[in-house]
């Protein structure tokens, strides 16, 4: 079980971003909310297309801009991996929201991979990973979530599995439409 807690977060007058678990003083603001609360009435509007929504959707976009991540990248992924369904599992086992391999789940400390917020830290976790040893290349980083980053180091870019073309091009259209929700 994760232990949750409410962020605080502070900038200097020297820019430097400072967070703290607790309200030292008050130059801090809440930052992100300890955990989920109860899921309000399904949206309608121009969000409404996401696949995580009400409060999933909003905590996608809160923990994305704490780590400096798009949220419409985050989106495009939930939506094709898991469509938002929590406890969604492939037929190669992968988990959750955004369908974390076990493997993958472990070494990213998620505990439990069907807990929506501990998959969608886990995930972005993971995307903001694969986008560093990517040098920040959107297309190979999503390859590299479907297909594993060893296949697209070995083929240089997208592998020649027609699964992980698809599955490329499918979030790049989905992360186009929502960038224009941001």
């Amino acid at each position: 079980m994760s232990a949750l807690t409410d962020i605080y977060r502070y900038v200097d007058a020297e820019g430097v971003i400072h967070f703290s678990n607790v309200q030292p003083d008050g130059k801090f603001h809440l930052y992100l909310r300890e955990g989920p609360k109860p899921a309000p009435p399904p949206r309608s509007g121009p969000r409404a297309g996401y696949a995580a929504e009400g409060w999933m959707a909003d905590y996608v976009n809160r923990y994305c801009r704490a780590n400096n991540l798009s949220p419409a990248l985050v989106h495009a992924i939930i939506k094709a991996e898991s469509d938002g369904r929590r406890k969604a599992v492939s037929p190669k086992g992968a988990k959750g929201v955004m369908q974390l391999m076990p493997f993958t789940s472990k070494r990213l400390n998620v505990s439990d991979p069907f807990d929506p917020i501990e998959n969608i830290e886990g995930g972005i976790k993971y995307i903001k990973e694969l986008l560093a040893t990517f040098d920040g290349d959107v297309t190979n980083a999503v390859a590299a979530y479907n297909a594993g980053p060893a296949a697209v180091k070995k083929y240089g870019g997208i592998p020649p599995f027609q699964e992980t073309r698809l599955y490329v091009r499918r979030v790049l259209n989905l992360y186009r439409q929502y960038s224009f929700l941001e």
